[in-house]
């Protein structure tokens, strides 16, 4: 008997509500996951095409450097003592160039 009474007062939502509430989920999911990493790879890819030659960037392995030359898909990279290393573009995480510039701006 109370085993019967607790089935039935759980059964709140319904079909619909079961629907709503994914759609819900889906929602939250899309606004905090999905929509901010789209939104990072495109001022990402929009730092990398205004970069150019003779701009101090930072790779993603913490590599400071002055972009030499460019090509297509990779930078040549010339850092302490005029040594040139060649990275892809996806590799620069940083342009040093802007980020040392904003701070002096504010001050």
């Amino acid at each position: 008997m109370t085993s019967t009474v607790i089935l039935q007062a759980t059964g709140g939502f319904g079909q619909y509500g079961q629907l709503i509430m994914l759609g819900a989920i889906a929602v939250v999911f899309y606004f905090f996951m999905i929509r901010p990493q789209v939104k990072k790879a495109k001022d990402h890819k929009k730092l990398i095409e205004g970069l150019k030659k003779g701009d101090k960037i930072i790779t993603t392995a913490g590599i400071h450097g002055r972009i030499a030359d460019m090509n297509d898909t990779t930078f040549l990279i010339e850092v302490e003592g005029g040594v040139k290393i060649r990275f892809d573009k996806s590799a620069v995480s940083l342009d040093a160039t802007k980020a040392v510039v904003a701070p002096a701006a504010k001050a």
